[in-house]
């Protein structure tokens, strides 16, 4: 009996076996069924999505599920081909990024991949020879699998993945699963660029419909300029927007317009057409793009005020026969994707509606210009045949009149009238001849000079200065001291623009029987203590130059008020 029972026993242990390698492989099939279920569920997941950004995100939190990875990324290719322009994280929070500090580029072994785009699995990280090391603050990591991601034959970026679960390597079924994963990722992504595109182009043709109807409604310059900014800061995703147009007699530029990213700050600037982004696309009539602009040494030149951007373009504004009439600057904040040539295509046709506003302001004034001084013809030939000849037949009944008051005190009286007659007539003739000047023939009067100075002050400070003349500006004021008038109104409207943020500027001009006075009035935050004053002298010498002199006040509503005078009867 005891040697008949192991013998029986034999035949049971080896049925055991034979129960235990069936349940495994049951196990297999049932683990590889519900993989291919996960992964049949992340493909449908991520092919859901539209956005391009949300299905880049369902990318790697399907990749890191599917192979239960802690960590995951995405880095998306740059358009140099050898960096990473974003990288999309999973398994690190918000404050473990912000301590990482700033995303990696793609070098070391993420760049491997973008080097080799294949796939590459590794056991230890650090024994690969193009690791060196994290940086401070950067959770450790040992094992490492990256795939890349293709978009129509294309590298569009990687996915990286780290720290299998249970300290485990990844196998070849791991990468044979991320494989698969990328190829129905590419697919998503080209999806949901087409969609994308699709979309900013109806936005850009709604855009264009909206411009076309501000320009045929009337609008003034600057409000379509603002318009086209915003519209395209809105479909671009840029921080910043501002236009800068040429400034006459210079090789500069200067910012007449600017919204978002410290617009306030930047608007007014003058901007130096060599060594700057605007610069560039202006002089080469093409759009012109940066991956970083704070850090681009190509273009460092002129005044900074680019704290927290990063990728920018500059498109110029008009390019026919014409001319560049001036410039569209865009720029994203730091961190976000540089911008494509998908992009560019439909924002410079869109920077063409910007040059056909600033063309039909362009035409817009002349023929305002046309009409008022046909309107200043007919009023000046109505003061001569009306007014002038009614008020001579006046003084002359006075005349005539006087020689019959006995009285002397009236007759006094009458002869003041009679000489304030011909004062008056005096002064209407002086007005019609400032009426009648013509710039090709006298050059442009001191009136209109200081008219246009204050017109084209509109741009800089963003809002139109109110403007007020009195007196014989075109007669009594000597040629050489208009042209200093002229100069410190235009170094005054520029300190307003520049310094005195204020929203609202006066300028007077006055002429009396014995000087010009030229006052502007703001309701900026005044002259700081101790700030540069080196324009107030200028304008002070300049005062001194011809026998003047300049005051400085302080309104009691706030901001500043200057008072530039000369007098006329100086000998120069």
């Amino acid at each position: 009996m005891g040697a008949e029972e192991p013998l029986s026993r034999m035949p049971q242990m080896r049925l055991d076996e034979l129960l235990e390698e069936l349940q495994a492989r049951i196990d297999a099939a049932r683990g590889t069924r519900d993989r291919v279920h996960s992964l049949l569920e992340a493909v449908v997941s991520v092919g859901r999505e539209l956005d391009l950004t949300q299905v880049l995100r369902r990318i790697v939190e399907a990749a890191a599920l599917l192979v239960d990875a802690q960590y995951g990324a995405l880095g998306v290719i740059g358009p140099d081909g050898r960096t990473l322009s974003r990288f999309i994280t999973v398994g690190l929070s918000d404050e473990e990024v912000a301590r990482i500090g700033p995303p990696p580029e793609g070098h070391g072994l993420l760049g491997e991949i973008i080097r080799r785009p294949e796939p590459l699995r590794i056991g230890e990280i650090h024994s690969h020879p193009s690791s060196y090391g994290f940086p401070a603050h950067h959770p450790p990591m040992r094992t490492f699998l990256g795939v890349p991601i293709r978009v129509r034959d294309e590298v569009f970026g990687n996915l990286y993945l780290t720290d299998k679960r249970g300290g485990l390597d990844f196998d070849a079924e791991d990468e044979g699963v991320i494989t698969t994963l990328s190829v129905a990722a590419g697919v998503a992504i080209d999806n949901a660029r087409l969609y994308e595109s699709s979309q900013r182009q109806q936005r850009w043709l709604a855009a264009n419909a909206e411009i076309t109807r501000s320009l045929l409604s009337g609008s003034s310059r600057l409000d379509v300029l603002e318009l086209i900014a915003r519209r395209a800061q809105d479909i671009t995703g840029a921080r910043l927007a501002d236009v800068s147009v040429p400034v006459p007699g210079s090789d500069d530029l200067v910012v007449e317009l600017a919204i978002g990213g410290e617009g306030e700050m930047r608007q007014g600037l003058v901007v130096p057409v060599e060594g700057t982004l605007s610069g560039a696309a202006y002089t080469q009539g093409t759009p012109v793009t940066t991956a970083d602009l704070p850090k681009d040494d190509r273009y460092d030149a002129g005044p900074r005020r680019f704290d927290g951007l990063g990728p920018a373009a500059a498109v110029p504004l008009g390019t026919g026969a014409e001319g560049t009439r001036g410039v569209l600057l865009l720029a994203r904040a730091e961190g976000e994707p540089v911008f494509t040539d998908g992009e560019l295509d439909p924002l410079l046709a869109f920077a063409g509606q910007a040059a056909v506003a600033l063309e039909l302001a362009e035409r817009r004034r002349d023929a305002e210009q046309l009409a008022l001084l046909e309107d200043r013809d007919r009023i000046a030939r109505d003061l001569h045949d009306l007014a002038i000849q009614r008020l001579f037949a006046t003084g002359m009944t006075l005349q005539s009149a006087a020689r019959l008051v006995e009285h002397a005190g009236a007759a006094e009286r009458v002869s003041r009238a009679v000489a304030d007659l011909d004062e008056t007539i005096k002064i209407i003739r002086s007005t019609i001849f400032g009426l009648r000047s013509r710039a090709e023939d006298t050059g442009p009067s001191l009136r209109a000079r200081v008219a246009r100075a204050v017109g084209e002050a509109a741009g800089t400070l963003g809002h139109p200065p109110r403007l007020s003349m009195e007196g014989l500006l075109d007669t009594d004021v000597p040629p050489t001291v208009a042209d200093h008038v002229v100069a410190a109104l235009t170094e005054l409207l520029s300190n307003a623009a520049r310094h005195a943020h204020a929203t609202r500027v006066e300028v007077s001009l006055q002429a009396t029987p014995s000087e010009v006075v030229l006052a502007v009035k703001d309701n900026g935050r005044g002259i700081p203590e101790g700030g540069r004053r080196s324009g107030l002298r200028n304008l002070e010498e300049r005062a001194r130059s011809v026998g003047g002199g300049l005051d400085i006040g302080a309104p009691p509503e706030g901001g500043t008020q200057i008072v530039w005078r000369a007098p006329l009867n100086a000998t120069l």
